[in-house]
Protein backbone atom coordinates (compact mmCIF):
# COMPACT_ATOMS: atom_id res chain seq x y z
CA UNK A 1 0.00 0.00 0.00
CA UNK A 2 1.34 3.36 -1.12
CA UNK A 3 1.05 6.44 1.44
CA UNK A 4 0.10 9.54 -0.37
CA UNK A 5 -0.35 13.03 0.35
CA UNK A 6 -2.23 15.80 -1.26
CA UNK A 7 -1.32 19.46 -1.08
CA UNK A 8 -4.25 22.28 -1.60
CA UNK A 9 -6.67 18.91 -0.90
CA UNK A 10 -9.31 21.22 -0.58
CA UNK A 11 -9.20 22.82 -4.00
CA UNK A 12 -11.16 21.43 -6.91
CA UNK A 13 -8.17 19.19 -7.83
CA UNK A 14 -6.82 18.00 -4.48
CA UNK A 15 -10.52 16.89 -3.98
CA UNK A 16 -10.90 15.22 -7.26
CA UNK A 17 -7.36 13.41 -6.79
CA UNK A 18 -8.77 12.41 -3.38
CA UNK A 19 -11.85 10.88 -4.35
CA UNK A 20 -10.22 9.05 -7.02
CA UNK A 21 -7.46 7.61 -4.60
CA UNK A 22 -10.22 6.05 -2.32
CA UNK A 23 -11.15 3.80 -4.99
CA UNK A 24 -7.55 2.82 -5.76
CA UNK A 25 -6.67 -0.58 -3.72
CA UNK A 26 -2.89 0.00 -4.16
CA UNK A 27 -3.50 3.59 -2.23
CA UNK A 28 -3.91 5.52 0.87
CA UNK A 29 -3.97 9.21 1.27
CA UNK A 30 -2.22 9.50 4.82
CA UNK A 31 -2.12 13.39 5.11
CA UNK A 32 -4.05 16.37 3.47
CA UNK A 33 -2.10 19.36 3.60
CA UNK A 34 -4.11 23.18 2.67
CA UNK A 35 -2.67 26.69 3.35
CA UNK A 36 -2.70 28.20 6.72
CA UNK A 37 -6.04 30.37 7.10
CA UNK A 38 -7.84 28.05 4.98
CA UNK A 39 -11.32 27.73 6.90
CA UNK A 40 -11.24 23.72 6.41
CA UNK A 41 -7.95 23.59 8.60
CA UNK A 42 -8.85 21.20 11.15
CA UNK A 43 -11.91 19.51 10.02
CA UNK A 44 -12.38 15.88 8.56
CA UNK A 45 -11.45 15.09 5.26
CA UNK A 46 -12.70 11.70 4.95
CA UNK A 47 -10.89 10.41 8.56
CA UNK A 48 -8.58 12.86 8.42
CA UNK A 49 -7.85 16.16 9.17
CA UNK A 50 -6.89 18.73 7.26
CA UNK A 51 -3.93 20.48 8.20
CA UNK A 52 -1.75 23.16 7.43
CA UNK A 53 1.35 21.78 8.81
CA UNK A 54 4.38 20.21 6.32
CA UNK A 55 6.05 18.58 8.79
CA UNK A 56 3.21 16.12 8.16
CA UNK A 57 4.69 14.54 4.83
CA UNK A 58 6.57 12.04 7.46
CA UNK A 59 3.58 10.19 7.40
CA UNK A 60 3.48 9.53 3.46
CA UNK A 61 5.53 8.07 0.77
CA UNK A 62 4.52 10.32 -2.24
CA UNK A 63 3.51 14.31 -2.19
CA UNK A 64 1.00 15.19 -5.08
CA UNK A 65 0.79 18.97 -5.24
CA UNK A 66 -1.24 20.99 -7.38
CA UNK A 67 -1.07 24.18 -5.85
CA UNK A 68 0.46 27.66 -6.31
CA UNK A 69 3.86 28.27 -7.27
CA UNK A 70 5.04 30.11 -3.55
CA UNK A 71 3.22 27.24 -1.58
CA UNK A 72 5.56 24.70 -3.71
CA UNK A 73 8.51 26.09 -2.91
CA UNK A 74 7.62 25.27 0.72
CA UNK A 75 6.46 22.03 -0.21
CA UNK A 76 10.31 21.52 -2.08
CA UNK A 77 12.20 22.27 0.99
CA UNK A 78 9.94 19.52 2.99
CA UNK A 79 10.10 17.03 0.91
CA UNK A 80 13.55 17.02 0.75
CA UNK A 81 13.81 17.03 4.61
CA UNK A 82 11.84 14.07 4.96
CA UNK A 83 13.08 12.25 1.75
CA UNK A 84 9.66 11.90 0.17
CA UNK A 85 8.50 11.20 -3.71
CA UNK A 86 6.91 14.00 -5.07
CA UNK A 87 4.34 14.52 -8.00
CA UNK A 88 4.39 18.12 -9.03
CA UNK A 89 1.61 19.72 -11.35
CA UNK A 90 1.84 23.14 -9.93
CA UNK A 91 2.59 25.41 -13.05
CA UNK A 92 3.50 28.91 -13.25
CA UNK A 93 6.96 28.26 -11.26
CA UNK A 94 9.60 30.88 -12.10
CA UNK A 95 12.80 29.62 -13.48
CA UNK A 96 14.72 29.96 -9.87
CA UNK A 97 11.56 27.70 -8.39
CA UNK A 98 12.14 25.18 -11.53
CA UNK A 99 15.76 25.18 -10.53
CA UNK A 100 14.87 24.64 -6.85
CA UNK A 101 12.78 21.48 -8.43
CA UNK A 102 16.03 20.34 -10.10
CA UNK A 103 17.95 20.96 -6.89
CA UNK A 104 15.64 18.46 -4.88
CA UNK A 105 15.04 15.87 -7.33
CA UNK A 106 18.95 15.32 -6.63
CA UNK A 107 17.83 13.95 -3.23
CA UNK A 108 14.14 12.22 -3.65
CA UNK A 109 12.32 11.34 -6.78
CA UNK A 110 10.05 13.80 -8.49
CA UNK A 111 7.90 13.58 -11.55
CA UNK A 112 6.95 17.17 -12.72
CA UNK A 113 5.11 17.70 -15.53
CA UNK A 114 2.99 20.92 -16.69
CA UNK A 115 -0.40 18.11 -17.52
CA UNK A 116 -0.76 14.94 -16.47
CA UNK A 117 -2.87 14.14 -19.04
CA UNK A 118 -1.84 11.00 -21.03
CA UNK A 119 -3.56 12.71 -23.94
CA UNK A 120 -1.62 15.49 -23.82
CA UNK A 121 1.67 13.43 -23.32
CA UNK A 122 1.22 12.14 -26.67
CA UNK A 123 1.12 15.25 -27.98
CA UNK A 124 4.04 15.96 -26.48
CA UNK A 125 5.92 12.93 -28.53
CA UNK A 126 3.80 13.22 -32.10
CA UNK A 127 4.09 17.16 -32.38
CA UNK A 128 8.24 18.06 -33.10
CA UNK A 129 7.67 14.92 -35.50
CA UNK A 130 4.53 16.70 -37.15
CA UNK A 131 6.79 19.75 -37.09
CA UNK A 132 9.95 18.23 -38.74
CA UNK A 133 7.77 16.31 -41.57
CA UNK A 134 5.83 19.66 -42.62
CA UNK A 135 9.03 21.71 -42.71
CA UNK A 136 9.62 25.55 -42.69
CA UNK A 137 6.80 26.65 -45.00
CA UNK A 138 4.46 26.44 -42.50
CA UNK A 139 3.61 28.55 -39.24
CA UNK A 140 2.51 27.54 -36.07
CA UNK A 141 0.70 29.18 -32.89
CA UNK A 142 -0.91 27.92 -29.92
CA UNK A 143 -4.13 28.96 -28.71
CA UNK A 144 -5.06 27.78 -25.06
CA UNK A 145 -8.29 28.71 -22.88
CA UNK A 146 -8.76 28.06 -19.48
CA UNK A 147 -11.52 28.59 -16.69
CA UNK A 148 -11.24 32.51 -15.47
CA UNK A 149 -9.78 31.61 -12.16
CA UNK A 150 -6.22 30.12 -13.86
CA UNK A 151 -3.69 32.78 -12.76
CA UNK A 152 -0.85 31.58 -15.22
CA UNK A 153 -0.75 32.40 -19.10
CA UNK A 154 0.47 31.02 -21.11
CA UNK A 155 -0.88 28.10 -19.42
CA UNK A 156 1.90 25.56 -18.46
CA UNK A 157 1.00 23.46 -21.40
CA UNK A 158 1.35 25.37 -24.00
CA UNK A 159 4.55 26.82 -22.99
CA UNK A 160 5.69 22.96 -23.23
CA UNK A 161 4.01 22.46 -26.92
CA UNK A 162 5.51 25.23 -27.74
CA UNK A 163 9.10 23.79 -26.30
CA UNK A 164 8.92 20.63 -28.01
CA UNK A 165 8.32 22.80 -31.45
CA UNK A 166 10.85 24.82 -31.11
CA UNK A 167 13.28 22.11 -30.32
CA UNK A 168 12.76 21.45 -34.46
CA UNK A 169 11.55 24.40 -35.84
CA UNK A 170 14.67 26.66 -34.08
CA UNK A 171 11.63 29.55 -34.18
CA UNK A 172 9.32 31.14 -31.67
CA UNK A 173 6.27 29.97 -31.11
CA UNK A 174 3.55 32.46 -30.77
CA UNK A 175 0.94 31.45 -27.87
CA UNK A 176 -3.02 33.05 -27.06
CA UNK A 177 -4.29 32.86 -23.60
CA UNK A 178 -8.66 32.89 -23.29
CA UNK A 179 -9.44 33.25 -19.45
CA UNK A 180 -13.27 32.52 -19.45
CA UNK A 181 -15.89 30.65 -17.33
CA UNK A 182 -15.08 27.31 -16.18
CA UNK A 183 -13.53 25.91 -18.91
CA UNK A 184 -10.92 22.53 -17.65
CA UNK A 185 -8.58 23.32 -20.25
CA UNK A 186 -8.61 23.47 -24.02
CA UNK A 187 -5.19 23.45 -26.26
CA UNK A 188 -5.19 24.11 -29.93
CA UNK A 189 -1.88 23.66 -31.89
CA UNK A 190 -2.43 25.54 -35.22
CA UNK A 191 -0.40 24.49 -38.12
CA UNK A 192 -1.04 27.29 -41.43
CA UNK A 193 0.64 26.30 -44.91
CA UNK A 194 -0.52 28.48 -47.68
CA UNK A 195 -3.13 26.11 -49.18
CA UNK A 196 -3.49 24.55 -46.15
CA UNK A 197 -4.53 24.21 -42.17
CA UNK A 198 -3.88 21.54 -39.78
CA UNK A 199 -5.03 21.94 -35.93
CA UNK A 200 -4.74 19.36 -33.36
CA UNK A 201 -6.54 19.81 -30.23
CA UNK A 202 -6.93 18.99 -26.82
CA UNK A 203 -9.84 19.20 -24.70
CA UNK A 204 -10.12 18.42 -20.94
CA UNK A 205 -13.61 17.47 -20.15
CA UNK A 206 -13.01 17.14 -16.45
CA UNK A 207 -10.53 17.12 -14.14
CA UNK A 208 -10.37 13.60 -13.72
CA UNK A 209 -7.92 13.09 -16.52
CA UNK A 210 -5.48 14.93 -14.37
CA UNK A 211 -5.92 13.47 -11.28
CA UNK A 212 -5.99 9.92 -13.06
CA UNK A 213 -2.27 10.90 -14.37
CA UNK A 214 -1.34 12.46 -11.50
CA UNK A 215 -2.24 9.12 -9.06
CA UNK A 216 -0.57 6.88 -12.35
CA UNK A 217 2.52 8.75 -11.28
CA UNK A 218 2.54 8.84 -7.65
CA UNK A 219 2.17 4.51 -7.80
CA UNK A 220 5.29 4.73 -10.37
CA UNK A 221 7.47 7.03 -8.56
CA UNK A 222 7.62 5.22 -5.55
CA UNK A 223 9.74 3.08 -6.46
CA UNK A 224 12.27 4.98 -8.55
CA UNK A 225 15.64 6.18 -6.60
CA UNK A 226 15.96 10.07 -6.96
CA UNK A 227 16.17 12.16 -10.15
CA UNK A 228 13.97 14.17 -12.26
CA UNK A 229 11.16 12.60 -14.27
CA UNK A 230 8.19 13.23 -16.34
CA UNK A 231 5.05 11.73 -17.35
CA UNK A 232 6.25 10.45 -20.49
CA UNK A 233 8.77 8.43 -17.95
CA UNK A 234 5.63 7.34 -16.41
CA UNK A 235 3.78 6.36 -19.42
CA UNK A 236 7.07 4.32 -20.72
CA UNK A 237 6.37 2.51 -17.28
Amino acid sequence: MIKIGIAGACGKMGRRIFELAGLDKDLEVAFVLEKKGTPLIGKEMGKLKVSSNPDGLFLIDVLIDFTLPEATDEHLDYVARYKKALVLGTTGLTEAQKSKVEEVSKVVPVVFSPNMSIGVNVLFNILPDIAKKLGPDYSVEIVEAHHKAKKDAPSGTAKKLAEVITQVTKKDIPMHSIRLGDIVGDHTVVFCGNSERIEIKHQAHSRDLFAVGALKAAKWVSAKPAGLYSMQDVLKG
